[in-house]
């Protein structure tokens, strides 16, 4: 999607200059002719980079600036004057400009310094992740969580940070729940504290209780030195035991005991040890239904299970999408180095429509193998070819906007009699005839329908050209021909 830039300069020509120049470079320009107007529009939302005039009556550029920044820190702005003093250049950057040229600037020079702004932004917002992420800060409003199921959650976990109460996230696998678990930290008295996080399926059996509780020097073959456990080490703090479902059934007798008495004995300890943690567990499989077959025990159950909360599904809360695309291009544009604005808007519908089974996990991936891979400015549905080549067909995509579409008869033809269609779907018995033969008959007439066209082909199918072209290759068509008929 293209980029919203405001212009604020009080001079029309220089405005219709500059939205000219953003246009061609496939921005959204809209216009401000006072710092007083700017700051009115930028309160609405929806802006991504300001192109800010330092000299204007009223309001002016530096006042405008200071306004800005201490209404949107991590807004780029980025002035421009018809002066260029080394003062000047030092004061705006001082006040937080990102970048500063002068007028007349070269639109070259412009898809540069915006460019630039957008790498910066990219960059200082991971920097604050990251810092936010090591000292257990990173709560709920760092969360992508608008759709209404995602409020539901932030709402309970809020609610639930308040107290020291045990909390169960169930969910999918990938739908966030070490994230939730961490915000709700964040959120608590415990702020701060240590936040540790064990994935009860990772741990070799007949490991979990020296992990989890545990050991003195010699207490068995290997012992070679005490072992706090995680137990001990999230004390004061945060135990967040992932996938608690895939914990044996003697280890969960000894975590109910280590919950009720709050107090852990380490494997060849002569006394227990007292532990001060708050737990948060979580589990993608139906406890309940382990525990009418017997393998969860249901007192632990009852004991983990007093403040539920389920994280839904990508699915589900498919106005996160193109939040959650952006939050991803702009994190790995700035640990890969890359300078990715966006995705287009063809592209956003086809991630909005796809069914993800993997869930927020398959997201990021996706979107991180795509940065990477893109060369553009704007993500395509070239750079998603595992997703292109595989999304659904829904209505009004693009087989239902194709101008002559080809229809499915409601039952097969009678033995030996086929359907007037442009490409036919049964073979002379009146059978289903093979995906293969279908697709290439039917990339062939595209082909011939678009006049060999390939980027218009390729989106009338709804596929990548790229997978077109492999298309073409597999199957021999002949596209020359068809564009020397055209």
């Amino acid at each position: 999607m293209a980029k919203t830039v405001l212009v604020v300069d009080d001079d029309p020509t220089q405005r219709r200059l500059l939205q000219a120049v953003l246009e061609k470079q496939g921005h959204h320009p809209e216009m401000a002719e006072s710092g007083e107007a700017a700051i009115e529009r930028v309160k609405r939302g929806g802006i991504d980079v300001v192109l800010l005039d330092l000299v204007m009556p009223g309001m002016d550029g530096m006042e405008t600036l200071e306004t800005l920044k201490a209404r949107e820190p991590e807004l780029p702005v980025i002035v421009l004057t018809a002066h260029g003093g080394i003062e000047t250049v030092v004061k705006a950057m001082r006040g937080g400009a990102c970048d500063f040229f002068v007028k007349p600037a070269s639109p070259e020079r412009i898809a540069v310094s915006i460019r630039n702004a957008f790498k910066v932004r990219d960059l200082s917002g991971e920097v604050s992740r990251l810092k936010k992420s090591s000292s257990g800060q990173l709560g709920f409003r760092d969360m992508v969580a608008d759709a209404p199921a995602m409020r539901q959650v932030v709402r309970l976990g809020e609610r639930a940070a308040k107290s020291n109460i045990p909390i169960l996230i169930t969910g999918e696998s990938g739908v966030g729940k070490e994230l939730v678990a961490r915000s709700i930290m964040a959120a608590s008295d415990r702020a701060g504290r240590p936040f540790v996080a064990v994935n009860c399926g990772a741990i070799p059996e007949n490991l979990v209780e020296s992990i989890l509780f545990g050991h003195e020097k010699g207490a068995f073959t290997g012992a070679v030195a005490r072992h706090m456990g995680k137990f001990q080490e999230a004390d004061g703090g945060t135990l967040f035991l992932d996938e608690i479902g895939e914990l044996p059934l003697d280890m969960q007798v000894k975590l109910l005991r280590a919950l009720q008495e709050g107090e852990v004995d380490p494997v060849g300890g002569k006394r227990p040890v007292k532990v001060d943690v708050r737990i948060i567990s979580a589990t993608n499989r139906d406890l309940a239904e382990q525990v009418k077959t017997g393998a969860f025990r249901e007192d632990l159950f009852y004991r983990l299970n007093v403040f539920p909360i389920e994280v839904p599904s990508l699915r589900e809360r498919r106005e996160d999408i193109p939040a959650l695309v952006r939050h991803f291009i702009a994190r790995f544009n700035a640990q890969e180095g890359k300078s990715v604005l966006d995705a287009s808007s063809e592209t956003m519908d086809m991630l909005a429509q796809y069914d993800w089974k993997g869930n927020v996990r398959q997201l990021e991936n996706a979107v991180f193998r795509a940065v990477v891979l893109s060369d553009g400015d704007y993500l395509t549905p070239e750079d998603f070819p595992q997703i292109s080549g595989m999304a659904p067909v829904f209505k009004d995509s693009a087989r239902d906007k194709a101008p002559n579409p080809v229809p499915v008869p409601e039952a097969p033809a009678e033995e030996g009699e086929e359907p007037d269609l442009a490409v036919s779907i049964f073979d002379a018995g009146g059978h289903v005839r093979p995906l293969e033969s279908i697709e290439r008959d039917l990339i062939a007439f595209a082909i011939e329908t678009y006049s060999g066209r390939m980027a218009e082909v390729a989106r009338r199918l709804g596929v990548g050209r790229s997978t077109l072209y492999r298309k073409v290759r597999e199957y021999d068509l002949d596209v020359d021909n068809f564009r020397e008929a055209g």
